[in-house]
């Protein structure tokens, strides 16, 4: 098993205009992931978030209460318009009190491309092996079922525009 990469992939029957906009502009990522940024995205941006509950789903809203006002960072590396959205952050920095700026961060990669029905989606977050032994398998199995809740809100979120 690889502790270094986590990998998710679905078809999104939607127009990749849309995923690209579900993915690119701050509120709307924030509407589905559950976060409220301080402002858009752009390349090198330092974004500044706060937890909220999802719009995508009543159920994972609900689940999401307990991360509610827990804040965040990250900083988006690139935007390729309609091709790659990627950032990086702390992984499963949740703890009060903790100052995570100490140790390095994982890079977050959506990767967009047209297929038969849909938008090909594939979500990578790499980086995992460089966070300190006493939290990594902690943020890897967080993430790792994260991502695969994310991908289903962003699933939900997309087609019902």
């Amino acid at each position: 098993m690889n502790t270094d990469i986590i990998e998710k992939t679905i078809l999104l029957r939607a127009p990749l205009s849309r995923v690209w906009k579900a993915l690119s502009d701050s509120a709307e990522f924030g509407s589905w992931f559950g976060v409220k940024f301080d402002g858009p995205f752009t390349p090198g941006a330092l974004m500044r978030g706060v937890c909220v509950p999802t719009t995508a789903d009543p159920e994972a809203a609900r689940k999401q209460k307990s991360y509610e006002g827990v804040k965040f960072d990250f900083t988006v590396e690139d935007m390729e318009p309609e091709r790659r959205f990627s950032f990086r952050w702390h992984p499963y920095a949740i703890e009060p009190g903790v100052d995570y700026n100490a140790e390095p961060t994982t890079l977050v990669a959506f990767t967009l491309e047209e297929a038969e029905g849909g938008v090909l989606l594939r979500i990578v977050e790499t980086g995992f092996d460089g966070i300190p032994l006493e939290r990594r398998a902690k943020a890897f199995a967080a993430n790792e079922s994260g991502w695969a809740s994310q991908i289903r809100l962003l699933e939900k979120y997309v087609h019902r525009a």
